[in-house]
């Protein structure tokens, strides 16, 4: 069963009038408007904010994905765009990890499935930005979205093209869900499960609070995480103004561009080097780590076959991904699909990889339930884009985190194979915590 809320939804028309605009700090933006607030950002070199809502969906139950596509479609069957491909409408959110998530605690405000279609929204693609007002419902005046077009083109224009960083704002203490000794026992339970024959891998994530010294701007946070990790997708969600999830993932779930589906194996890691020689060494290890590259092999057969279900499949060259403070093992898998599949039907299909779930998926799922003291959230569960022909991108929302008041809490997973050994599961933990508690640190 599946709960389903819309606002401005399945009635009427879609209108939304664009034009150009000069370059504008999307910090500045964001902070000009009310919530709800949206950035994304893909090593593709697109960038989306989005601020209000023309639109808006929630759903939970086991067919949240199916609910969102079949509202979404109803909402963009009439729709009157007057703009370029980059500045179309385009609905933007995520999804729980679990369809069963409680929006409460660290998590209160965003529920187990939720997308906006943003009122106004700045789309950046190569040196051109575009500015796009959008309205949603039976009686939409085009003359009257114009005209509100003409007054946010004024206020847009007033704002700064580049907008400097605050401070860091200094980490006073933190907390982790479970020490080192928790850790090396869940580890240690989680191989015994996988010896036992029932289990081949499981992810196993922890979370850490850290409690600040000075306020903090979320999108400060999310202009350092760029600075930082150009490469990797990043994105802001803040549903209602009282807390943001944010982060610089270097996981794609998946693209789907016409029929063309584009998405990635990404599974084990190691640490940056120091020296040239050092960093070389490192994934030289990398590669070579008969463990990493089964639990990498797990993962990349297991997406295959989930999209074999959509059409032919290639799997390209395993590389080394070098990040800032992290290397991974990297496979790129595309697919050729009908042109009838919507992007959210394969993020159904792939969520949650192997790379954050487990397998067999189910038996991993209630380890996790099982072990984990903490609600994953949105943590490590769809988070992106989509259009009204059902193309868009969703990455997996890791090194990721919900910063709310003076706390931001992070969390950090890995992946738990027969030969594990706890102490090296919690050194690598550890080390995906740091992309942004480093921001936060003066």
């Amino acid at each position: 069963m599946s709960s389903l809320s819309g606002e401005a939804a399945a009635r009427g028309a879609v209108v939304s009038r664009s034009c150009r605009v000069a370059d504008v700090s999307y910090r500045a933006f964001l902070a000009a408007r009310d919530a709800p607030r949206i950035h994304w950002a893909d090593p593709d070199g697109l960038e989306l904010s989005g601020v209000g809502d023309a639109a808006t969906v929630t759903a939970s139950g086991a067919d949240r994905f199916e609910a969102v596509r079949e509202w979404a479609t109803a909402l963009f069957d009439d729709t009157d765009h007057d703009g370029p491909e980059v500045a179309r409408p385009r609905l933007l959110g995520g999804f729980a990890f679990r369809d069963d998530h409680a929006p409460e605690g660290t998590w209160s405000g965003f529920p187990a499935a939720q997308f906006v279609l943003p009122a106004v929204q700045l789309a950046s693609a190569g040196d051109e930005t575009w500015l796009t007002v959008t309205r949603a419902g039976e009686d939409v005046d085009p003359k009257a979205v114009e005209a509100t077009l003409a007054d946010a083109r004024e206020e847009i224009e007033a704002l700064p093209a580049m907008q400097p960083s605050g401070p860091r704002p200094g980490v006073e203490s933190t907390t982790t869900t479970s020490d080192e000794a928790a850790w090396r026992e869940q580890v240690e339970r989680a191989v015994e499960r996988i010896e036992a024959g029932d289990l081949r891998k499981v992810v196993l994530a922890t979370a850490l609070r850290a409690d600040l010294a000075d306020d903090l701007d979320p999108r400060d946070l999310l202009e350092r995480l760029r600075q930082s990790y150009p490469s990797c997708f990043r994105f802001l969600v803040e549903p209602t103004g009282d807390a943001a999830f944010l982060g610089a993932t270097p996981e794609r779930l998946v693209t789907l561009d016409d029929d063309s589906v584009q998405t990635v194996a990404l599974a084990g890691s190691v640490g940056r080097g120091d020296t040239p020689e050092e960093d070389a060494e490192l994934a030289a290890q990398l590669r070579d780590s008969e463990k990493i590259r089964h639990e990498q092999r797990l993962v990349t057969d297991t997406i295959a076959a989930q999209l074999g279900a959509f059409g032919d499949v290639s799997v390209g060259e395993r590389s080394v991904r070098k990040l800032s403070n992290i290397q991974h093992l990297n496979t790129p898998i595309t697919t050729d699909v009908s042109k009838d599949t919507h992007v959210l039907d394969v993020a159904e299909a792939l969520h949650p990889t192997p790379a954050v779930g487990g397998l067999p998926p189910d038996a991993a799922l209630d380890v996790i339930r099982e072990t984990e003291t903490f609600d994953r959230g949105w943590y490590a569960a769809p988070v992106g884009w989509f259009d009204g022909d059902g193309d868009g991108t969703f990455a997996v929302g890791l090194r990721s985190a919900v910063a709310r008041d003076r706390t931001v809490t992070m969390f950090a997973g890995n992946g738990i194979v027969a030969d594990s050994d706890p102490n090296e599961e919690w050194a690598e933990v550890q080390l995906k915590f740091q992309p942004i508690l480093d921001e936060l640190r003066r």
